[in-house]
């Protein structure tokens, strides 16, 4: 018998997504031949990676960190390396050392085109990635090698509940079991008691929620006047924090207020539109409502507390944003939008380059077929059917995302040279 003499590919993991996709992530990637490591930071990364002869618990200091990496690199002979998000500071000292050692870097984040699809690619996300230095007409080049299909989402997908669940849990290991982990340090401004509270108070309060959110949404479909959306993120959200020009919301809504107030015509209303995972640590809806008195359009001013946001953009008129994700949704239903950040979407024949105040008065129509390109282009490359949280939505994830992060090339890089992999068609996955 011939021996495959190739030395198997060697995969350590940082932080994932809370809870078990990154576990069954590594057991894939085992079953192809592959060996993987993980790094735990604290008590919720152990809890969910079921191997202890696999898990490598760091806790020292985090100035340390880079130079365990590097040992870690060469004691294990590592050629690949995986994440969830790329601007966490471990992660981003990681990213470093990795690209001057050569190893092939992974990231993985919510999907761009959320909530169908995750996020995979190689070497940066968001505002690092390679997205942000390609042409629509790049885009469309790459696809005319393709015998392209439109990819549509499906009737049913969502995990929401999943994701509140396993972040709860993640914290509360954290908060309870994380003494062998004395040095860790998060890598957000809340502890890790308040934003454990915040998961379980959001579970708990989902269903008074869910009442107060329809009747804030059926007033305003049901009001009758014409109204523009403001997308609210997360204020800790690396999107805000390192690709924006904003540290919080209250920021984001001065400045929308403001613009709305100068050139919306006086009929028109406005509708902020908070995150589905919001935390209400600061009361926007009081900032909201603060800032539309200040600039005496109060009457036109409204806040609605999560939800789905298709409810709100099948009557709207346009959207302005830092730089969500939700922006796809907007582009998608061929309405104008506006970014003041960094965001992946930002194409010029798209999205609109006027003052705020001129796009409230009369906002620049997207080039509808420009969008399709890039939509269409994303979905043939690094958006990838199914969902971190849910069991369905992992499994989904998992047919595809293994054999692409195995492939030479990344997704961007096999579609252009023409040699990307055919898509699987989406499932109905509840």
């Amino acid at each position: 018998m011939i021996k495959n003499s190739v030395a198997p590919r060697v995969f350590l993991l940082l932080q994932g997504p809370h809870g078990p996709f990154f576990w069954k992530l590594g057991k894939m990637l085992r079953a192809a031949g592959c060996e993987t490591w993980r790094v735990g930071f604290n008590a919720g990364d152990r809890a969910f990676w079921l191997s202890r002869q696999s898990f490598i618990p760091f806790t020292r200091k985090p100035d340390d960190w880079p130079e365990t990496f590097v040992d870690l690199v060469a004691e294990k002979g590592v050629t690949d390396l995986v994440l969830y998000g790329d601007t966490r500071p471990m992660h981003s000292m990681a990213i470093e050392r990795a690209k001057a050692l050569g190893i092939t870097i992974h990231i993985f984040e919510e999907g761009y085109l959320r909530p169908f699809w995750c996020t995979y690619e190689r070497g940066g996300s968001n505002g690092n990635s390679a997205l942000m230095g390609l042409t629509v007409e790049d885009m469309r080049k790459a696809l005319a090698k393709t015998d392209r299909d439109n990819i549509e989402s499906p009737a049913h997908w969502g995990d929401m509940k999943h994701h509140i669940f396993y972040g709860a849990l993640y914290h509360w290991f954290v908060m309870f079991r994380n003494g062998a982990f004395k040095h860790f340090r998060r890598h957000r401004n809340l502890s890790v008691i308040q934003e454990f509270y915040l998961y379980f108070r959001r579970l708990f309060l989902m269903p008074e929620h869910f009442i107060r959110r329809t009747i804030s949404t059926r007033k305003i479909q049901n009001g009758g006047f014409p109204f523009h959306i403001a997308l609210l993120q997360l204020e800790h959200d690396s999107s805000v924090q390192m690709h924006s020009p904003y540290n919080t919301m209250p920021e984001f809504i001065h400045d929308v207020v403001e613009g709305f107030a100068e050139g919306a015509p006086p009929h028109h209303h406005l509708v902020f539109k908070a995150h589905p995972l919001e935390t209400n640590l600061r009361n926007l809806k009081v900032d909201v409502r603060r800032t539309a008195k200040a600039h005496g359009v109060q009457h036109r001013v409204h806040y609605v507390q999560g939800g789905k946001l298709a409810q709100l953009l099948n009557f709207a008129r346009s959207a302005v944003t830092v730089n969500s994700t939700s922006g796809q949704q907007v582009l998608w239903r061929g309405l104008p939008i506006k970014v003041f950040g960094s965001a992946v979407y930002d194409k010029p024949e798209f999205v609109s380059r006027q003052p705020l105040a001129d796009f409230f008065r009369q906002a620049a129509r997207p080039d509808k077929k420009a969008y399709g390109i890039y939509r269409q282009f994303l979905l043939e490359t690094s958006q990838i059917p199914g969902g971190f949280y849910s069991s369905a939505g992992r499994r989904q994830l998992l047919r595809l995302v293994v054999d692409m992060m195995l492939a030479p090339e990344a997704p961007y890089e096999a579609l252009m040279s023409g040699h990307a992999p055919p898509r699987l068609p989406m499932q109905n996955v509840k």
